[in-house]
């Protein structure tokens, strides 16, 4: 029985008792329906022959009965009283004797008890309520939280995790070690006590987690780090203990700590109360770790995106002294996942799933589930047996961008405008080296964004050329160009923004990261100052003031570079980027092939509407929206 039920029953019972004792307290002391009367006027009435019958209880100390004209009657004559019965006699006054009420003794303990009963059901209800049932009152903050997962039925394996291979040998230990421990202490050798799993959001550390101690067959145990920190010193690092004695008891077994930063920062700054409960709770989990015998088989694992902030003493060897990257998965991870997550889903005969993979660059698991359940959610609205690829092509372009908004109610100079910027971005995509192949170009609505081109990478990028970066830089400010070129200097609009500040992003990065900047050099002036929008020349930063300049000017040159080579293109291919232009006013959407086609022997889509061809999609330039830097490769 669980604790609800556990609550459900006393509470009935207390109810039950309260309900019993109003119920034989009524009946015990009901008041009389008779008439009363004095014993006197009793006596005065019985000489006088007025008193027809009656009945004596010598048991209650009370007679009653019916006088000549109807009326009934009820005096308080005393208990074992025989006074009455001798006026009745010498009166000759009909009467009678009631038989005394016989009541059980467990009913009469039970009378004289329930009060109590009562008063001690209520009393452990409160101190139940109190303590939280396990769950977390007034009395049990000092009681772990840690939740215990036993999934004898549909567990979690490593058949279940995809794309995190080299993270999956390395937890193979771990569960070798806990299906057979003897295996590694015969030889005398330790397995680590803790691992770290260090990635990104989304990457599946917690799912990684799962599977080791569903592979093993033993019992898991999940917390938060936040979990352990609370506004009462001494609270947290009493979690620990009792989390540690808990999971002793269920040797072996795991504890996974979610996002262990919380509890595991650095220590030694701050003053506050709330900082030092948390070092103390930091103190005693390092104290058990410390304590763990490696033939007690308690393995602790911890998951957290933030490893440069934990402290020292924690990462040390005996303690978390084993760490497994767990980075966002590669195009043949990104399959496996996608299959994961394809599995008992009918899926068509079109659907490809390496290139779906290869259109998710910059995709974590959580992402890649949540693209494939977006998919069979447009595939179940538009009342299909099946999902497509082109559930797959719309599912991204949501996931990325944002639902179509197509009762957008824009102007025809408006579409015009975005037609021309797009297309822009487009032109000048196809005719600089080391650009991306353009995967689809639309003016309809989605987001924040009016339109975009998308391009498709060959592959993962894991660093990019220079030559890439300027070619980037310059398909960016195409859009900013184009409506220059066409609309006039004064018709420009707001909806380059979010290019202008991705040419700045990547300028800024060339100049003060990477070294690609000839008048400053080789040398790093990134500044960590997250409120600085320039990195290297934000407050805090110890460069010089002309070096600042050196460094502003460079970002600058790169920038109006890149407008000026995006301006000279447009205006050399200018019958083919107005030929685009016109194309996406008509059709809205244009595939890749499409595009070549049209600037190639000027032939137009043949297809009864304007949809684009099924396919997938990546790297957007938005118009009008944010940069998608989900999507983009990673510098």
């Amino acid at each position: 029985m669980n604790n609800n039920m556990r609550n459900m029953a006393m509470w009935a019972l207390v109810i039950t008792m309260f309900i019993v004792m109003i119920s034989m307290s009524q009946n015990s002391f009901q008041a009389p329906s008779e008439t009363p009367m004095k014993y006197s006027e009793l006596v005065d009435k019985v000489e006088a022959g007025q008193i027809k019958m009656a009945e004596i209880d010598s048991d209650q100390g009370y007679v009653s009965g019916e006088t000549m004209d109807g009326k009934k009657f009820k005096v308080n004559s005393g208990r074992y009283n025989e006074e009455p019965q001798k006026l009745f006699e010498a009166n000759d006054v009909v009467f009678d004797h009631v038989e005394p009420k016989t009541t059980s003794p467990l009913m009469a303990i039970l009378f004289n008890a329930l009060p109590l009963l009562l008063i001690i059901g209520v009393s452990l209800m409160f101190m139940r309520s109190m303590q939280g049932g396990g769950r977390g009152g007034a009395m049990s903050f000092g009681k772990s939280r840690a939740k215990l997962l036993n999934e004898p039925a549909g567990k979690v394996t490593f058949d279940d995790v995809a794309g995190v291979e080299s993270a999956k040998e390395d937890l193979k230990e771990v569960v070798e070690f806990l299906a057979d421990p003897t295996k590694f202490t015969r030889l005398g050798a330790k397995i680590p006590t803790g691992a770290l799993l260090v990635g990104p959001p989304g990457t599946g550390k917690t799912l990684l987690a799962r599977a080791v101690a569903g592979e093993a067959g033993v019992p898991f145990f999940t917390i938060s780090g936040s979990d352990f920190v609370e506004m009462f010193v001494g609270v947290g690092a009493s979690r620990v203990r009792d989390m540690f004695a808990d999971a002793r008891k269920n040797a072996p077994c795991i504890i996974f700590i979610d996002e262990i930063d919380a509890v595991g920062r650095h220590r030694g700054v701050g003053t506050s109360g709330g900082h030092e409960e948390r070092e103390q709770t930091l103190n005693q989990l390092l104290v058990e770790m410390d304590g763990f015998d490696g033939q007690e088989g308690v393995v602790i694992i911890a998951a957290t995106n933030r490893p440069d902030v934990l402290d020292k003493a924690l990462l040390r060897p005996g303690r978390f002294d084993r760490q497994i990257e767990v980075p966002y998965p590669d195009i043949a991870g990104r399959e496996k996942i996608l299959q994961v997550h394809m599995r008992g889903k009918p899926m068509s005969a079109d659907v490809d799933v390496k290139y779906v993979a290869k259109g998710t660059p910059g995709f974590s698991g959580a992402d890649l589930a949540n693209l494939v359940n977006e998919a069979a959610l447009l595939a179940a609205r538009r009342n299909k047996r099946k999902i497509a690829m082109r559930e797959f092509e719309d599912a991204r372009d949501k996931v990325m961008m944002g639902a179509e908004r197509r009762t957008l109610a824009m102007s025809e100079e408006e579409k015009a405008m975005t037609a021309y910027h797009e297309a822009g971005h487009a032109i000048v995509g196809l005719n600089m080296a080391g650009s991306l192949p353009i995967h689809k170009a639309t003016i309809i609505p989605r987001g924040r964004a009016l339109g975009m081109v998308q391009y498709m990478p060959e592959r993962d990028q894991i660093s990019q050329s220079r030559q890439e970066m300027i070619a980037r830089m310059a398909m960016a400010m195409g859009g900013r160009a184009a409506e220059e070129i066409k609309f006039g200097y004064d018709k420009v609009t707001s909806g380059a923004s979010s290019d202008i500040e991705q040419v700045t992003r990547i300028a800024t990065a060339m100049v003060t990261e990477w070294g690609l900047s000839d008048a400053v050099g080789p040398i790093a002036y990134k500044n960590t100052d997250s409120n600085s929008f320039h990195p290297g020349i934000g407050r805090g930063s110890s460069i010089s003031p002309e070096t600042a300049a050196v460094i502003e000017s460079e970002i600058k040159r790169f920038v109006t570079e890149a407008h000026e080579t995006a301006t000279k293109i447009l205006k050399k291919k200018k019958k083919d980027w107005v030929s685009l232009s016109e194309a996406l006013l008509e059709y809205e959407t244009l595939s890749g092939d499409e595009i070549k086609d049209l600037l190639k022997d000027g032939t137009k889509p043949h297809r009864p509407d304007t949809s684009a061809k099924p396919k997938l999609s990546a790297v957007p330039t938005t118009r009008g929206g944010p940069s998608i830097g989900k999507a983009q490769p990673e510098s």
